[in-house]
């Protein structure tokens, strides 16, 4: 007994000794033991070598401590620029004090901060082709800058052992996609994908937006074939990880309709296909379908990662697998990079469906797509104030060639304006103020695009409808909404209330989500209470002057409340109005639809560019307002 448990435990010295030295100069390993995120629960090799001290333990936020005299005055600082281009500094230069009010909505101060230095980088580059106008190379150099629509396998950088390197110069947005083909390979034959993002300024790596990481035997917790997905920053490591198969099937949720993990990927081995009652589902015939992996070792597979409004989802070889939400501050804007890396054969690469600015010098109905001047004495019947995102270079298009051709938006009756954050990239941000040069209806906000800070640009809109330009009402929507602005100037005529409105589609009976799994998470700190006033979905609601007018003041007097969902936000807001006198009059519109497209809409949400133009034809052609398609 002695001698055999001797022999144990001499062979397991043995194998430990080998499976270190197969680790340590296998490709894979040699790249996750030089990465400093090396000590994480989504490493595929931490299972071998769980005794190793972590890389990272407690991360402390490197970045330079910054005064907030320093980034108001880098922010609002006179800048050498015309006339034409302050023009989109409108709001701007009226969001001073917005950094006093930083603290209450999540990453406000971040935003504010990473702002000055995009804002830096970006006069410092239209100062220097200032400059140099006129010279032919500046001027290619600009055309070879601009956002591109697709990359592939000739875009790609090899890493040697570390893997294959994509830029992404421009971010992603909804309706991009990476496609990467290969063959599981090696001796482990695990691989990742990591959608990271660009470090900030005095932080050594970048955050990783989506760390997609495919074990096919498995880890410390399981020796079936596993996905598990998760995201890093430097100031919170590694989040909550996200595995398919789930360990809890039963909290499979839903990210734009599709399931977390699909049901049926599972183990597909012998043993588990003499289990199969228990481990695979049952079709509605009663027959039972058997489980599979999507990857294989030694098979070609060909994944895409597709990005949608909630989420990330993958398909493999045509079929959905995975699906991933966004995290808070973690949005697809911010992807500037894809590595590839492990033991995968890279057959192609390639980045499809990429956000891309317009050559206007190749625009033929360019004069028909620039805003119309607006004399400060004439009062505005209706501003729009838009929530748009910096690489949404599509959408704006799409909006410019459609809903705003109607004639009262043309005539100046109604004015438009798109109300966008700076991005963290350079090449995004020039393309977004040659874009505001161009057309002159962007509106450039003073803090990075989060989503948790949107009502900044709802503060920002009622601005503009009372300082810049005065307007009768104003009304707030989305870049991805369809907006029949000839029946929402029909619909205030007919209510005929001067002050105290809000109009759109109301929600007067709604409690927040407390499920930190939810998008719209609230906890008791933010809102203490067990429901909300009444309040208007987001795609689409207008409010009178006085109600506008009220929320800059408070703003100015520091008593406005920011809370994150900025739709909701509003009808706190309105409700603290009515509190102190106000007579409020809800107007509820059942025409706003705000999870896509019914036949007599006022508002149709969710849709995208080729919808927004179909739509318009529609109307142009019928004169009647039907959808397209089944959105």
């Amino acid at each position: 007994m002695k001698k055999w448990y001797g022999g144990v435990v001499a062979a397991s010295l043995f194998m430990l000794l080998v499976l270190r030295y197969v680790v340590l100069n296998n490709p894979m390993g040699q790249g996750y033991l030089s990465n400093p995120f090396s000590s994480n629960a989504s490493n595929p090799l931490e299972w071998v070598r769980a005794t190793a001290p972590p890389t990272i333990q407690n991360p402390v936020n490197r970045s330079v401590v910054i005064s907030t005299e320093t980034v108001v005055s880098s922010l609002f600082a006179e800048r050498n620029i015309s006339t034409k281009e302050q023009q989109s500094l409108l709001s701007w230069h009226h969001m001073r004090h917005l950094i006093d009010k930083a603290q209450g909505l999540p990453n406000g101060l971040e935003a504010i901060k990473q702002a000055e230095n995009a804002w830096n980088s970006l006069m410092f580059s239209v100062e220097e082709e200032r400059l140099a106008s006129g010279n032919d190379t500046t001027r290619r150099r600009t055309n070879e800058k601009q956002c591109p629509h697709f990359l592939n396998m000739m875009n790609a950088t090899e890493l040697g052992n570390e893997g294959v390197r994509v830029r992404v110069p421009c971010g992603l947005t909804q309706g991009s996609s990476v496609t990467i083909i290969g063959i599981p390979n090696g001796l482990l034959g695990n691989f990742r994908i990591d959608l990271t993002g660009e470090p900030l300024p005095g932080e050594p790596d970048p955050p990783i937006i989506l760390h997609y990481n495919v074990r096919l035997h498995g880890d410390k917790i399981t020796e079936d074939p596993v996905i598990v997905q998760n995201t890093w920053t430097l100031a919170h490591d590694w989040g909550e990880e996200e595995r398919c198969p789930s360990p809890s099937p039963e909290k499979n949720k839903k990210v734009d309709e599709l399931d977390q993990c699909n049901k049926m990927v599972g183990n597909d081995d012998n043993r588990a296909r003499s289990n199969s009652s228990k481990l695979s589902p049952t079709r509605k015939d009663g027959s039972t379908s058997r489980r599979y992996f999507p990857f294989k070792q030694g098979y070609l597979s060909v994944a895409t990662l597709r990005v949608g409004s909630e989420g990330i989802q993958m398909t493999v070889d045509g079929k959905h697998i995975t699906s991933f939400a966004y995290r808070e501050t973690l949005e697809p804007w911010l992807v500037s990079e894809v590595k590839i890396s492990g033991d995968l054969k890279l057959i192609s690469v390639l980045a499809s469906g990429l956000p891309t600015s317009e050559d206007s010098d190749h625009t033929t109905d360019l004069e028909s797509l620039k805003s119309v001047p607006l004399p400060r004495e004439r009062q505005l019947d209706l501003f729009i104030g838009v929530f748009s995102t910096a690489n949404n270079f599509k959408r704006r298009m799409a909006v410019r060639r459609t809903w705003m051709q109607y004639a009262a938006v043309r005539s100046g009756a109604v004015a438009v304006r798109f109300f966008v954050g700076l991005h963290k990239n350079q090449i995004v941000n020039e393309e977004l103020w040659n874009e505001a040069r161009t057309y002159g209806d962007v509106q450039l906000m003073p803090f990075v695009d989060y989503y948790n800070l949107i009502t900044w640009k709802t503060l920002a809109i009622c601005i503009f409808g009372t300082k810049v330009h005065v307007a009768k009402y104003i009304m707030k929507t989305d870049d991805d909404a369809f907006v029949r602005v000839d029946e929402v100037l029909a619909s205030l005529s007919r209510i005929n209330r001067k002050s105290g409105l809000l109009y759109g589609l109301i929600n007067s009976d709604s409690r927040p989500h407390r499920s930190t799994d939810s998008k719209w998470y609230i906890s008791h700190e933010e809102w203490p209470e067990d429901s909300y006033p009444p309040w208007a979905h987001g795609p689409g609601y207008v409010v009178s002057h006085d109600i506008a007018s009220a929320v800059h003041k408070k703003y100015q007097d520091g008593r406005l409340k920011m809370f994150k969902l900025e739709d909701v936000a509003m009808g706190i807001w309105i409700a603290d109005m009515k509190k102190s006198g106000l007579e409020v009059h809800y107007e509820n519109e059942g025409r706003v639809h705000n999870e896509g497209c019914k036949d007599g809409y006022v508002v149709a949400h969710y849709q995208g560019p080729r919808e927004m133009l179909c739509l318009w034809q529609k109307l142009q052609e019928a004169k009647r307002a039907t959808c397209c398609g089944d959105r």
